[in-house]
C-alpha cells in the first residue's frame, strides 16, 4: 500500500537556520526514505510494526544494527512522538510489556501519568458553578487535566533493565526525522483541523501546528526542530533533564499558567503540577497479569491499567464454552456478553493499587470467570448493564452472587498509539503510549516541541469514597491500555495491542477470539470489523454495543435475534468511526515472524521484518 506520508529527506536549504518547526513545501528532488507502507510483513531476524512508516523504519534500523527489541521499541516510540504527536510523546505516559527470551518470563513497566501532590478531590468541579466542568472543551483543554508525564522515564527504565543502547543512541533516529521532516498525510492534516479551535488557544501550539493559521497541507514536509533539540537534551543529560532543571520548571509553569492566546474564547483552567511533582516521578516495575486460554498463557498489564484484568477475566468467561463449535453470530454474542461482564467488575474494583485494594487475583481467577459466565444467556443479550460479581465469595457454581453496582462514565478518548517489536534472539516488546485525547491538552510547552497530556480526565469527575478511580493526590488514573503477549509452551505465539480508550480492551479481546477461536489469520483478525461492549446503558437504561459501521453491516441482522443494540461508533472530538489501530506480531512454527498492522484504520499501519521471505 502506498501512502501519502512517504518520508523524505529534506533537500539542501529546507532546514534553514532560525526555523524551529513547521510545514514547508516538499522539494522536487526529494530523496525518498520510505516509499511504501505495508500492513503485513513475514520473515526472519526481527520485526517492527507501528501505525507509522518512519517509526517502523526507525525500529527496524536499530534491529539491523544489532540492537535488541527494547532498543528498537524506544527508537520507534520516540519517532512516533515526532510523526504521531497528537497520540503520543514525552508529554504523556504508557505501559511497556517485555518478554525475555533467556528467562522465558514476561515483565512490565508502569509508566502511567500521576496526579500532582496537591491535586484536590474537587479538582474537576468548576468553582463558579459548583458543578463538574464540561468535559469538552473546558476539562480536556486545561492545566487541571495534565498528569505528571511518564514516557521519558519509561524509556530510560526499559533501556536500563533490558536494552543495549543508551538513551542518546536510541533517540538518534527520531532526532533525524524531527529535523529533516516528514511528509504530511491526510490523517495528520485532519487531526490538526479537528483540534484547530483548541490549538489556536495557545500561541506555542498554533505556531507549530497551524502555520499561517491553517493545518499543514497534505504533501508538505513538517519539521519540529524544537522537539529534536529536546531529544538531544535528554540524550546528552538523561531523563534528569526532563524531570528536574529548567525544562521541568517550564512544564510546571505551562500547567499552572496556561500560555493562552489573548483572543481565545476557551477558559483553559489552570492546573496544580509543580516542578517537585516532576522530580518525584518514578515508573513502577509490576508483575503482569496472567490467565490461561485454550492452552495459551496470556500476559497483560496489571493495575493501574485495567487492561490485563479485564481482558483476562473475559477470556476466563469465554473459556467455559467452545466458541469454535458455534456459529460466528453465537460466538460474537458470547464475546460481547463476556466483555460487558468484565467491564462491570472493572468499574467496581479497579484503580491504582497504591490507593485501592484491587482484587487482581480474584478478577483473573478461572473460578470467578466460570461463575460470571453463569450470567450469560446463550440465546439473549442482557437488556440492562450487568451487576458486578462478588470477588469475596465465589466458587464457580451457578447461580452467581452479585455485588452492588458501580457508577461509571466513560471518559477515555480514542487516541493513543501502539507498537510491537521482536528481535532475532526472540525477545518481544508490546508497548502502548499515549497523551490521552487526540491532541492531548492542546498545550505545547513553549520552545520544547511537545504536547502535554490530558490523562487526568480518566479519573472520575465526581469524587466518591467508594469509587476506585476517585481523584487522589499522587494517584495514577485507571487506564484501559492492554499490551498483551500470548505464550505457547513458554515461547511467544502472539503479541498485540491497540489504541482506542476503553475500546482498547475489546479490540485486543476480539482479536484474540478472531485468531484463536474463529480461525482467522492475524491480518484477518486485525482487519475484521469491530464492536465493543463496555456494559454501558443509553439514556433509557438499555444496554448497548458500540460498533463500527462495517460490523453492523456484516453482523447486525445476524445478531438481531440475540437482542444486541448496536450503536454506530464515533467520538465527540473527531469524525472518526474506527475502533482501534492495532499492531501485532505472530510467531510462526517455521521460525518466521508475521508482523501485522491495520490495513485501513488511521490511514493504515506499517509492518516490516529484517529479512523478508515469501
Amino acid at each position: 500500500m502506498t501512502t501519502l506520508r512517504h518520508r523524505v529527506a529534506a533537500a539542501a536549504g529546507v532546514l534553514a537556520l532560525g526555523v524551529t518547526a513547521g510545514a514547508v513545501a516538499a522539494p522536487a528532488s526529494a530523496d525518498p526514505r520510505q516509499t511504501t507502507k505495508s500492513p503485513t510483513a513475514v520473515g526472519f531476524g526481527g520485526a517492527v510494526t507501528t501505525v507509522d512508516a518512519d517509526a517502523t523504519a526507525a525500529g527496524l534500523d536499530v534491529l539491523r544494527k544489532g540492537g535488541n527489541a527494547v532498543d528498537a521499541a524506544v527508537a520507534a516510540a520516540a519517532t512516533l512522538g515526532v510523526t504521531e504527536p497528537y497520540s503520543a510523546g514525552i508529554g504523556g505516559g504508557g505501559y511497556f510489556v517485555y518478554y525475555d527470551a533467556k528467562t522465558r518470563t514476561v515483565q512490565t513497566i508502569d509508566g502511567r501519568e500521576t496526579a500532582p501532590a496537591v491535586m484536590p478531590h474537587d479538582a474537576f468541579i468548576d468553582p463558579a458553578t459548583q458543578k463538574p466542568y464540561n468535559f469538552t472543551p473546558q476539562l480536556v483543554t486545561s492545566g487541571i487535566s495534565v498528569g505528571v508525564p511518564g514516557t521519558a522515564a519509561t524509556w530510560q527504565r526499559a533501556l536500563e533493565r533490558w536494552g543495549t543502547l543508551d538513551l542518546g543512541e536510541a533517540l538518534k533516529p527520531a532526532i533525524k526525522v524531527a529535523d529533516r521532516g516528514f511528509v504530511v498525510d491526510q490523517t495528520f492534516r485532519q487531526q490538526t483541523l479537528d483540534n484547530k479551535l483548541r490549538f489556536e488557544a495557545f500561541p506555542a501550539t498554533s505556531s507549530l501546528y497551524l502555520p499561517g493559521g491553517d493545518a499543514p497541507q497534505v504533501g508538505t514536509i513538517f519539521q519540529n526542530h524544537d522537539l529534536a533539540a529536546t531529544y538531544r537534551l535528554l540524550g546528552q543529560q538523561g531523563t534528569s533533564a526532563f524531570y528536574t532543571g529548567p525544562l521541568a520548571q517550564e512544564i510546571a509553569n505551562t500547567v499552572q499558567n496556561p500560555p493562552k492566546s489573548p483572543t481565545t474564547t476557551l477558559p483553559v483552567p489552570p492546573g496544580h503540577m509543580t516542578a517537585a511533582d516532576l522530580a518525584g516521578y518514578t515508573t513502577i516495575d509490576r508483575a503482569p497479569t496472567h490467565v490461561n486460554y485454550r492452552g495459551y498463557d496470556v500476559y497483560g498489564m496489571a493495575p493501574s491499567s485495567s487492561g490485563g484484568t479485564t481482558v483476562g477475566e473475559s477470556l476466563n468467561i469465554l473459556d467455559t464454552v467452545n466458541l469454535s463449535e458455534m456459529t460466528v453470530p453465537q460466538a460474537l454474542h458470547y464475546y460481547l456478553e463476556s466483555s460487558a461482564l468484565a467491564f462491570a467488575d472493572r468499574g467496581k474494583y479497579v484503580g491504582d493499587p497504591a490507593f485501592v485494594n484491587v482484587p487482581t487475583q480474584a478478577l483473573t481467577d478461572p473460578l470467578f470467570g466460570k461463575e460470571r459466565a453463569c450470567q450469560i444467556d446463550s440465546n439473549k443479550a442482557t437488556q440492562v448493564p450487568f451487576m458486578p460479581g462478588d470477588v469475596s465469595n465465589f466458587d464457580g457454581v451457578c447461580p452467581a452472587r452479585p455485588a452492588s453496582a458501580a457508577s461509571e462514565k466513560d471518559t477515555e478518548n480514542i487516541s493513543t498509539t501502539n507498537l510491537t517489536v521482536a528481535d532475532k534472539w526472540g525477545n518481544v516488546v508490546e508497548y502502548t503510549l499515549t497523551i490521552e485525547q487526540t491532541g492531548g491538552s492542546g498545550m505545547v510547552v513553549p520552545g520544547r516541541g511537545f504536547i502535554l497530556n490530558n490523562e487526568l480526565t480518566d479519573f472520575s469527575a465526581v469524587w466518591s469514597a467508594s469509587d476506585p478511580n476517585r481523584i487522589e493526590p499522587g494517584k495514577r488514573p485507571r487506564s484501559s491500555i492492554s499490551p498483551t503477549i500470548l505464550l505457547e509452551d513458554g515461547r511467544p505465539f502472539l503479541a498485540l495491542g491497540s489504541p482506542g480508550g476503553s475500546t482498547i480492551i475489546t479490540t485486543v479481546l476480539q482479536t484474540i477470539v478472531n485468531r484463536v477461536d474463529l480461525g482467522m489469520t492475524t491480518p484477518e483478525a486485525i482487519a475484521e470489523p469491530r464492536a465493543s461492549d463496555r456494559n454501558f446503558a443509553n439514556s433509557s437504561g438499555h444496554a448497548f454495543v458500540t460498533a463500527e459501521p462495517g460490523f453492523i453491516a456484516k453482523y447486525g441482522s445476524a445478531l438481531a435475534p440475540f437482542g444486541h443494540l448496536l450503536v454506530p461508533s464515533g467520538d465527540a472530538f473527531t469524525s472518526a468511526a474506527e475502533i482501534g489501530a492495532e499492531t501485532a506480531i505472530e510467531f510462526l512454527p517455521d521460525g518466521r515472524t508475521l508482523a501485522a498492522a491495520e490495513p485501513v484504520r488511521r490511514g493504515g499501519g506499517s509492518a516490516m521484518v529484517v529479512t523478508p521471505s515469501p
